[in-house]
């Protein structure tokens, strides 16, 4: 069997583009994926300076790349580049999956998809009628959103420091499901069957103001960053007796197994690709 680091012709490549890049587990990832479900791929990692995206992509595909994905900071680049979008990349406004079809770029977005499927599938939360609250207006938010409101809550609350920003969003996906959104301090009172970090406050070691008995009883939360220690805001999740308390590391390989099936046909397992990388980063 030809091993899937194997540059020979009759391996395709792939890759992750960002800066910086060095962190990414996504090679690991596909790897694990590759070797599971029999597919002689190769998969790397490219650093791209600033403003080299749009070259770097080019270069990628004149060498007969196949696909890419694409993180921080290139996710609305690749959206430009990107001729044909999906819409749940239209709806993201970002893409971080590019395929090279029939001389054409088509972009999608598989982060929603990702949270949805390690919240539903993985989690077991069921999410149809549920009162969700997501922490913060940006991209991460943002990209969410969709794949989110398709999942039928009772209410989608979007809540960030600038409430305007969060009302304005939540303006953009009005015709998509119930939803709205506020300011902090606008959660006084009210009670969540589901809470979704999507701001990057667990990654400078903070917490946005949030108020006691948030969580419903019975409900969750959830972190869309991970690490090798629970993040503070799992943290206050536990301080305020919720169980059922999650990081992000599912979705991570979740929104890398959705790509490789665009990719390649074949959805592969997920499970014990999440367990390996937990016992990586411990």
């Amino acid at each position: 069997m030809t091993d899937i680091f194997d540059f020979s012709p009759n391996v395709d490549d792939y890759a992750v583009m960002g800066n910086p890049i060095g962190h990414s587990k996504s090679p690991a990832i596909h790897a694990q994926f590759a070797k599971q479900t029999g597919q002689a791929i190769n998969y790397t990692a490219i650093h791209v300076d600033l403003g080299g995206f749009e070259q770097a992509v080019g270069n990628f595909v004149a060498s007969g790349g196949k696909g890419l994905n694409i993180t921080v900071p290139f996710k609305q680049e690749a959206w430009a580049l990107a001729e044909e979008r999906s819409e749940r990349a239209e709806s993201a406004g970002a893409v971080n999956t590019l395929i090279f079809k029939d001389q054409k770029i088509i972009g999608d977005n598989t982060d929603g998809v990702g949270l949805v499927r390690d919240l539903g599938e993985n989690k077991k939360l069921q999410l149809k009628n549920a009162r969700i609250l997501l922490m913060g207006a940006g991209g991460a938010a943002r990209g969410v959103l969709l794949p989110l409101l398709n999942q039928q809550p009772a209410q989608l609350t979007i809540v960030n420091r600038t409430a305007e920003k969060a009302k304005d969003l939540a303006g953009l996906f009005a015709d998509k499901g119930s939803i709205v959104g506020c300011g902090y301090e606008a959660l006084a009172g009210q009670t969540y069957d589901l809470v979704i970090n999507a701001t990057a406050a667990s990654l400078q070691g903070q917490l946005p103001p949030l108020p006691d008995g948030l969580i419903a009883k019975g409900g969750a939360g959830y972190d869309m960053m991970y690490g090798s220690e629970p993040t503070p805001f799992m943290k206050w999740c536990a301080q305020q007796g919720v169980d059922d308390v999650f990081d992000g590391l599912g979705m991570l390989v979740e929104q890398a197994a959705e790509s490789f099936y665009l990719w390649r046909g074949v959805r592969p397992q997920t499970n014990d690709v999440i367990e390996t990388l937990r016992q990586e980063i411990k």
